[in-house]
């Protein structure tokens, strides 16, 4: 195998990665797949048109390719996307010399951990250990030595789901299971981790709309792409915050130390919010965030901007008291005074958006982290600019 290849394939997206893979063999194609990360495997795969995808599949040993080509059907971001075929599946009557034998052969080209134990229907009725296996008798059956009412993940759970199931048992491969108790594949503890990984290292990119597939070596036509319509809809949000501090142009000709302060309040507030997305996110990830928390996480990010922007308020309060005094404003103590409370307000506002928006995402049905960052920043700017400056003009002028 090309080593220089399978490094290149790793390092881009799935449409990039087929695209470098057009011009070789089937079987080629076949044996790199085979090495790597499942669902990254399906992804590839299904770039390529039908005729050739049932080609490669059909290239690949032990019926691999045929699983990822059902995998397929399994929604993105799910278990049923990472199965593997499972090689080692016997009768409960099925003696361990039979299965050592039935396996010698097998062990030597695939991975095979652990021996599923199946009745005629399907269901799975017990997991043997390879361990078990050596310490047996030959003549032994499965049923002597298998873990009866194995644990098994369902093909439909979301990988996130499913490494809260698995985060205390640490097996290298975990049977998967339908509804009806019926094996229909395997994975590999590896292959959960892996997934998971990726999903909390796209998550920053998603915040500002950078798509979860884009790597550093994405052609630059495809990052275009994936970047250039959030980039027009975050021009769009910032018409909104531009048509508020239009709105009070008067009070900033007037009183121009409130254009100064202008992005001292609006980055503060946007770190504000800031911090409550990534918390909230990394709470929705790690599935610490229970249904019916989302009021409870919203008043308490509320209560965290309030003393926040408070005691930030008064500092930069101070400031702009300092700075209008220099200038001679008559008005340079109820200056101050407004920035503390619109820092105040600001803050708990864009601590509350922060928690907000990836829950209304998610209930939405989308990704709670998609493009949030953007939203967040807009809700953010609209609100400090319109606190702080309908404050002054409605103070002071």
């Amino acid at each position: 195998m090309d080593r220089n290849l399978l490094d290149a394939v790793l390092s881009t997206d799935t449409q990039s990665a087929a695209r470098k893979l057009g011009g070789e063999s089937d079987q080629a194609i076949a044996d790199l797949l085979t090495v790597i990360n499942p669902g990254f495997a399906v992804e590839i795969l299904s770039q390529f048109p039908p005729e050739r995808r049932e080609r490669i599949a059909a290239a690949t040993p032990f019926g691999a390719g045929q699983q990822w080509l059902l995998d397929h059907h399994y929604g993105e971001g799910t278990v049923g996307r990472l199965m593997e075929r499972p090689l080692a599946v016997f009768r409960p009557e099925t003696t361990v010399g039979q299965v050592v034998e039935a396996l010698r052969d097998v062990v030597k080209k695939a991975f095979v951990t652990y021996v599923f134990v199946t009745e005629g229907d399907g269901r799975l009725v017990g997991v043997v250990a390879f361990r078990e296996l050596l310490f047996a008798g030959r003549e032994q059956p499965l049923t002597a030595v298998m873990v009866k009412q194995p644990f098994a993940l369902r093909p439909d759970m979301a990988s996130v789901d499913a490494m809260r199931e698995v985060v205390t048992r640490h097996y290298p491969a975990y049977p998967v299971c339908d509804a009806e108790n019926r094996l229909v594949g395997s994975v590999r503890g590896q292959a959960l981790f892996e997934q998971q990984a990726f999903e909390i290292s796209a998550q920053a990119g998603s915040m500002v709309g950078v798509e979860k597939e884009e790597r550093l070596s994405t052609p630059w036509t495809r990052s275009f792409k994936f970047r250039h319509p959030w980039l027009q809809l975050n021009l769009l949000t910032a018409f909104l915050a531009a048509a508020v501090v239009g709105y009070y142009q008067d009070a900033i000709d007037k009183i121009v130390l409130l254009a100064v302060f202008l992005p001292v309040l609006s980055g503060q507030c946007s770190n504000s919010g800031c911090q409550a997305l990534a918390v909230t996110l990394r709470g929705m990830t790690l599935g610490e965030l229970k249904p019916g928390q989302g009021w409870k996480l919203i008043g308490k990010e509320a209560l965290l901007g309030w003393w926040n922007g408070l005691i930030v308020g008064i500092v930069a309060g101070a400031a702009l008291f300092v700075m209008a005094t220099m200038q001679k404003n008559p008005d340079a103590l109820t200056l101050a005074g407004i920035c503390v409370v619109a820092m105040a307000v600001s803050c708990v506002m864009s601590g509350m958006a922060g928690a907000a928006i990836p829950l209304g995402l998610k209930r939405l049905g989308a990704d709670p982290a998609t493009a949030s960052g953007i939203f967040l920043t807009t809700a953010t700017d609209i609100v400090s600019m319109g606190a702080f400056l309908g404050m002054a003009s409605g103070l002071l002028l």
